[in-house]
């Protein structure tokens, strides 16, 4: 029986070189699902994402708001990350100028969360795609990940 790989898995390097008898070294590949960090702090947002997130391969974390994300990202370093923009102690915006300056995420791509009705007016330039809660999610993301990820999954 043959079963389809999850959408999003990378090729990642590890740092163990595999030495043969002939005393040839060859790097070792491994088959990794990418990381997505979800950021909201509604309990069904972040619950409906993640597992969206989850049926398309991914390993994800979540955190409850920006101050969190940066606590998990000391730890994991995500291939995307999916953000809402009002949330307390640090909010969606704070989130992404505290990633933009770091050279570490700067490059991560970035995927707004938002209501319509939340003054959110997409002048976030920062981010890579904006998405909104009052309409189907789950459509919304897939055409946001493949927005930003595009071939990534098979090959970074």
């Amino acid at each position: 029986m043959v079963t389809a790989l999850p959408r999003f898995f990378l090729v990642r390097r590890t740092p163990t070189l595999l030495i043969s008898g002939r005393g040839r070294a060859h790097a070792r590949y491994t088959l990794m699902p990418a990381v997505a960090l979800v950021v909201d702090d509604s309990m069904l947002i972040r619950y409906t994402v993640c597992r969206s997130l989850e049926e398309r391969g991914f390993a994800v974390e979540s955190a409850t708001n920006g101050l969190e994300a940066l606590l998990i990202l000391e730890r994991v370093l995500p291939d995307v990350i999916v953000t809402d923009m009002q949330m307390p102690k640090m909010s969606g915006r704070e989130l992404i100028s505290a990633l933009k300056n770091n050279p570490k995420t700067a490059s991560i791509p970035i995927i707004i969360v938002a209501g319509r009705g939340s003054g959110f007016d997409e002048s976030e330039k920062r981010a890579d795609f904006a998405i909104y809660k009052d309409i189907d999610i789950e459509s919304q993301l897939e055409k946001a990940l493949d927005a930003v990820m595009g071939n990534k999954g098979a090959s970074k």
